[in-house]
């Protein structure tokens, strides 16, 4: 495995997803298809939004809102 040309390993993520409690929700940012790295987790409020059309995203930031954990897909600009 080229580990240049990805963000994180399994061993890397299960170091970083143990500092968050058990019960933490998580979600993951996307559009389209195919596959991308992700950054560094985060915590992020966010409101649930069952109406949304897909490539809106069900949940919406929002500072009155429950705390996730956030994988967020790597942007690439070309």
């Amino acid at each position: 495995m080229n580990k240049n040309i990805y963000n994180f390993t399994v061993g890397e993520l299960i170091e970083i997803l143990q500092q968050y409690p058990e019960d933490m929700p998580v979600v993951e940012s996307g559009y389209e298809n195919g596959y991308e790295n992700f950054y560094h987790p985060f915590v992020k409020k966010v409101k649930h939004f069952t109406d949304n059309p897909y490539w809106d995203g069900q949940f919406q930031l929002d500072e009155n809102g429950k705390e996730v954990l956030l994988l967020e897909r790597e942007v690439r600009n070309d």
